[in-house]
């Protein structure tokens, strides 16, 4: 199971995955995942993945990341927050990044607040953050 939301506001495209994700059901999220970064195009596009129930993935899937995660980068997306629980998740998650070229704008979470504050506001101090 997944599901997609836009904050039209900040930019931010969040979404999370459940469980074992089957190749068509990978399918239609990267489908709705293309949709979603091309209305926000034109400007810098911000992830929030919510991870933390997805199980491992076949390489078929996890192929169908790389290419999703390579046709944000495309198309705008500058900062990736990854919300996970399960180490073996990451792992695999690390090297799908790895190949696609996100690890270099990708940071992990362990809950929503303090990835959604990265996301909006960077690494800026405190002190110099722009109101949301």
């Amino acid at each position: 199971m997944f599901k997609i939301n836009v904050d039209n506001s900040n930019a931010i495209i969040d979404f999370f995955l459940d469980g074992l994700i089957s190749a068509e059901e990978m399918e239609k999220f990267v489908d709705e995942l293309r949709t979603a970064t091309l209305s926000l195009s034109g400007r810098e596009i911000r992830i929030k993945a919510d991870v933390r129930a997805f199980k491992p993935a076949s390489q078929q899937v996890a192929e169908m990341i790389r290419g999703v995660q390579e046709f944000g980068l495309r198309h705008g997306v500058k900062r990736v927050a990854e919300i996970v629980e399960s180490q073996t998740v990451a792992l695999q998650l690390n090297r799908v990044a790895k190949e696609s070229g996100t690890d270099k704008i990708l940071r992990r979470f362990w809950e929503d607040d303090s990835a959604v504050e990265w996301l909006i506001h960077g690494d800026a101090p405190k002190g110099e953050r722009k109101p949301s």
